[in-house]
């Protein structure tokens, strides 16, 4: 029988600022993974706080009850070795810090040498970066453990841990998903496998956490660059993979005629392994996501049942519009939360037309949820006749159009005080980039399920969704765009078709291209990327008062782009 270790990843959903239910969700998974004769487990980063916990950091009792924990966890992990993500406090400074725990006892701690400070993370606010890297042996397994960024780095803590014997490199991360991130993910860990001819154990977090969404995706690599072993996308995993040691050991003699680095500190585990001649394990299948569409998809259920759930909700209301947004809205939370979670709220006004009504019927018949309708015409008459002698003489104009979105964004605040009902907006990434949404009408609400998907995105999404099951009305998918606040209004009286509008703010806002690059690229008329890109630099303002919505590209708004509201420079 050949002689292996056994590895496993603890992919968990964590909850910041939960220390007691992280604690039991790693304990949990640590029992499990010892009922399999597993040798090391290893769980994400942070994962005794939850991630990010941004100012919770500055909390002295925070970090105290953060260590409370992982010591009590530390007495609970026996016949196993656990690395576990934590906060560690030294003189007054902390550090983003993997403990490698064994037999009740803190064997050795890392702390993370490059601390990420771009996109949604500021942990140079925080952290303290480390300074020493360590090699543990392990019943000859010589091992490194290290977070996150420092695997990115040619020269950072891999290199020196490798060159000084270590055959197996554990790296813990929280690496927040958007579009492609997989792909660059594995192709950074792969060079440095290969570079470093080490196997890689690769444990990234899964779960949302307000606008971030971690995809898990963790993975196993051997020495080649190539992955033996991958956890599922988008959901909570325990994956185990066997080593045999005889690999293990060549890589060592593969290195021996090299000159080592060496680290500063070296941590020795245990000179015996439990049953080191174990029976191999028979696989356990798994979906793997095939599509940006699929991939997408699943973000946006995880990001919205997370949020849903950790902020304790336990339903959903929108306004379902007879449009593409607000049905596609409506499927995300049929699928993350339950049908009889979700209400759908038709508020019709004399703009409404018989073929949006009979789109929305149809939807929340294919979706089975309760539709209500609620007319807002006595309503918008009420205000009319109550501004007429300030407005008389005036033409209608916008005023009257945002009134009728602000009394729909009333009635559904008005549901959501009454049953305690979380209020979805369905407004897209397109519409918040150039300022065509209401503050206080279709912008109100609690969470914003497609704040960070272009619109042209939506009809992929929706697509994707009726590739499964056509719940989405094809007449939905097929009729032009429009808001229905004013006789034969569509979109694009407004804005350019999307198709030549999501790319000008894909290249502006992502990729941060001038308006000649942007020219250039795509041959895109100069005056139409100016009025788009004066569009979206003066509707700031309408952004920063924005419920938090699911990032799933690079570079969304908020976190990522933060642009100041009082702003007189221009592109030209």
């Amino acid at each position: 029988m050949e002689k292996i270790y056994r590895i496993a990843i603890g992919q968990i959903n964590l909850i910041v600022g939960d220390l007691e239910g992280n604690y039991k969700k790693i304990k949990e998974n640590i029992e499990m993974a010892k009922s399999l004769d597993v040798d090391i487990i290893a769980f994400p980063e942070l994962a005794i706080t939850g991630c990010p916990p941004e100012d919770l950091l500055l909390k002295t009792k925070f970090i105290d009850d953060n260590l409370k924990f992982l010591n009590k966890l530390a007495m609970d992990v026996y016949d196993i070795v656990a690395v576990v993500g934590f906060v560690d406090k030294r003189d007054g400074r902390i550090f983003n810090a993997a403990s490698i725990i064994y037999n009740g006892n803190i064997k050795g701690v890392f702390h993370k040498m490059f601390l990420t400070n771009q996109g949604v993370f500021d942990e140079r606010r925080y952290f303290t970066p480390g300074t020493k890297t360590y090699v543990a042996n392990y019943a000859g397994l010589l091992f490194g453990v290290n977070i996150s960024e420092d695997i990115w780095h040619r020269n950072g803590p891999v290199a020196i841990q490798a060159a000084s014997g270590a055959t197996l490199i554990i790296n813990i991360s929280a690496s927040p998903y958007y579009v492609g991130k997989i792909n660059l993910r594995e192709k950074v860990i792969s060079r440095a496998s290969q570079e470093n001819s080490v196997f890689v154990v690769y444990a990234n977090l899964v779960g949302g956490q307000d606008e971030i969404i971690y995809d898990g995706q963790s993975f196993v690599m051997d020495k080649k660059g190539k992955i033996i072993a991958k956890a599922m996308a988008f959901k909570e995993d325990l994956l185990i993979v066997d080593l045999l040691e005889e690999e293990l050991i060549q890589i060592e003699s593969e290195k021996d005629g090299k000159t080592k680095k060496r680290v500063t500190g070296h941590i020795d585990i245990s000179s015996e392994i439990k049953n080191k001649k174990k029976i191999k394990l028979i696989e356990l299948e798994r979906h793997y996501i095939s599509t940006e569409e699929e991939e997408v998809y699943n973000a946006l259920i995880l990001g919205l049942s997370d949020y849903t759930k950790k902020n304790g909700f336990k339903k959903v209301v929108l306004g379902i519009s007879g449009g593409i947004d607000s049905a596609l809205v409506a499927t995300i939370a049929v699928d993350a939360l339950e049908r009889e979670n979700v209400t759908g709220l038709f508020m019709p006004s004399r703009f409404t037309s018989d073929e949006s009504l009979r789109d929305a019927v149809e939807l929340a018949s294919n979706l089975h949820i309760n539709l209500i309708k609620v007319p807002i015409d006595e309503i918008y008459e009420s205000y009319l006749r109550t501004l007429e002698p300030f407005f008389k003489g005036l033409k209608m104009d916008i005023t009257e159009e945002n009134i009728q979105a602000r009394i729909r964004g009333n009635i559904l605040m008005a549901f959501s005080n009454k049953f305690g009902w979380l209020v979805l907006t369905t407004g897209n990434k397109s519409e918040m980039s150039v300022g065509y949404a209401t503050l206080y009408g279709d912008m109100a609400g609690g969470f914003a399920v497609l704040k960070d998907v272009p619109k042209t995105m939506v009809y992929k999404l929706g697509t994707y969704r009726n590739s499964i099951s056509p719940v989405i009305p094809e007449n939905i998918m097929k009729k032009e765009p429009t808001a229905e606040l004013r006789p034969n209004q569509k979109d694009t009286d407004t804005l350019p078709p999307y198709e030549k509008l999501d790319p000008i703010i894909k290249m502006y806002v992502e990729d941060d291209l001038t308006i000649e690059e942007i020219i250039s690229k795509d041959e895109i008329d100069k005056s139409e990327a100016e009025r788009v890109i004066s569009m979206i630099d003066v509707n700031e303002y309408k952004r920063r008062q924005s419920p938090p919505g699911i990032k799933i590209t690079p570079r969304a708004f908020g976190r990522d782009r933060r642009m100041p509201i009082t702003n007189k420079y221009r592109l030209s």
